[in-house]
C-alpha cells in the first residue's frame, strides 16, 4: 500500500448461515459489500431456512468459532465487529472472550433470539452470559421489542415502554441502543428507531410499510451499523446510514419466497447510484 493510498475498512460478522440467503452472515456479507466495505466472518451454526421458517440450526463448537476469530485477529485485524445468532451461553462467552482478547472496541451486538416467524434462536440459558458478559463490550447493541423484551425482563406496549427498555440495556453496560421499532404496532402509520446514547435518545422515523417480506432486517440494520463504524462514522451517523439502507431495502421488494422473503441488499447503492447521476446530469446542462 502506498503512502497516499486509503486503508480499506474491513468488518468481522460473528453469526449463524441462513440457507436462505435472507439473514445470518449472508445478509452481513451483502450489506457490507453494498457499503464499500471489506466483509469477514467466523461462522457460529449452520441453520436450515428459508422464507417460511427455520427448519434445522446446527451449532458449531466454541474452539471452532474461536478459531475463526483468531485467524482474522492475528492477521487482517477488523475495524468494527458485528455478532448476531450465538446460539448458547458457550459460544456467547468464547466470542466475548475473543473481543476482549484483541481489543475490539466497535461492536455491534445484533441479539439474535426471535426470528420473523417467532422461533427462538438463542436459547434461554444464554440469556444471562448475553447480560453479563457480551452486552457489556457493545457500542451499539440493536434488540427489536421481543428480543428487548427478553434481556430487560418486561412488557413493550409503546414508545415510552422501549425508552425504558433502552435504559436497563444501557444499565447492563451498552454504551448506545437501538431499540427498532417495526414490532412496534402502537403507531400504524410510522416506524420509530430509537436511538439511545445514555443521555439522550434520537428518533428516526420512517412510513409503515405493508409487507411481508422482511426477512433479514434486523441482520441488515446492525451490519450497516457496523459497516459505516469500520469506516470511521459516529454512532449517531452509521445510524442514520442503516436507517436509510433498510428502508431502501424494504421498499423496494424482491417478492422472493412464499413466506417471510428477504429484503433488497442493492436497493440503497442503485439509489445512490440514480441521485448521483441526476447530479451530473443537472451540473451538465
Amino acid at each position: 500500500m502506498t503512502a497516499t493510498a486509503k486503508a480499506t475498512a474491513k468488518a468481522l460478522t460473528v453469526a449463524g448461515s441462513d440457507s436462505g440467503g435472507g439473514a445470518g452472515i449472508q445478509a452481513d456479507l451483502k450489506t457490507f459489500q453494498e457499503l464499500d466495505v471489506f466483509g469477514m466472518t467466523a461462522l457460529t451454526a449452520v441453520t436450515a431456512q428459508n422464507t417460511l421458517g427455520v427448519h434445522g440450526i446446527y451449532p458449531l463448537t466454541v474452539e471452532a468459532v474461536q478459531k475463526q476469530m483468531d485467524a482474522i485477529g492475528e492477521d487482517m485485524g477488523t475495524d468494527a465487529v458485528k455478532t448476531g445468532m450465538l446460539f448458547n451461553s458457550e459460544i456467547i462467552r468464547g466470542v466475548a472472550e475473543k473481543i476482549v482478547q484483541y481489543q475490539w472496541d466497535k461492536v455491534v451486538i445484533d441479539p439474535v433470539m426471535v426470528a420473523k416467524g417467532g422461533s427462538v434462536l438463542l436459547l434461554e440459558e444464554a440469556l444471562r452470559a448475553l447480560r453479563g458478559v457480551l452486552i457489556p463490550l457493545a457500542l451499539v447493541v440493536t434488540p427489536n421489542v421481543p428480543e428487548a423484551e427478553l434481556i430487560a425482563g418486561m412488557t413493550i406496549r409503546n414508545l415510552d415502554d422501549r425508552k425504558e427498555a433502552a435504559r436497563i440495556l444501557a444499565g447492563l453496560g451498552a454504551r448506545n441502543v437501538v431499540m427498532k421499532g417495526g414490532h412496534d404496532e402502537s403507531n400504524p402509520h410510522e416506524v420509530i428507531d430509537l436511538l439511545y446514547d445514555g443521555r439522550d435518545f434520537y428518533e428516526f422515523r420512517s412510513p409503515r410499510l405493508a409487507t411481508r417480506h422482511t426477512h433479514g432486517t434486523g441482520c441488515t440494520f446492525a451490519a450497516a451499523v457496523t459497516a459505516e463504524l469500520a469506516k470511521g462514522r459516529s454512532v449517531l451517523q452509521a445510524v442514520e446510514v442503516a436507517k436509510a439502507y433498510i428502508e431502501a431495502a424494504i421498499e423496494d421488494t424482491l417478492h422472493i419466497g412464499q413466506g417471510h422473503g428477504p429484503t433488497n441488499h442493492w436497493a440503497y447503492r442503485k439509489r445512490q447510484l440514480s441521485k448521483q447521476q441526476a447530479v451530473s446530469q443537472g451540473a451538465d446542462e
